[in-house]
């Protein structure tokens, strides 16, 4: 499995539209085989940071999703209505292995 991390930042003045912006994601992505693990909004501290973390099976599975979503139109309305909105003011992505199972002090050999 493989994480995608995207971290944004956002105009404050147009949080509103950002949240659209996230919810059409929050469904899109499962739709395309992810699992989303959601946008976390900005609360206490910066007001114009906010995270979205995202999952695929594998690197291809995720390359495979970045190719279709240019052919999706749905996915060209929401870069649109972004565009327009201009509520993103520049993001970046980072990929991350995730380590989802504990264990206990005795399987670990501790």
């Amino acid at each position: 499995m493989i994480s995608c991390t995207v971290r944004y930042e956002i105009d404050p003045d147009k949080l509103d539209a950002f949240e659209i912006y996230a919810r059409f994601w929050l469904k899109k992505i499962p739709e395309m085989g992810g699992t989303h693990h959601g946008y976390h909004m900005p609360y206490e501290g910066p007001n114009d940071i906010a995270y979205c973390h995202f999952s695929f099976a594998s690197l291809a599975d995720y390359e495979a999703y970045r190719a279709a979503m240019w052919d999706d139109p749905d996915c060209l309305k929401a870069y649109k209505f972004a565009t327009e909105a201009n509520c993103i003011r520049r993001y970046d992505r980072s990929f991350t292995k995730p380590l989802l199972k504990g264990a206990t002090v005795e399987e670990l050999g501790l």
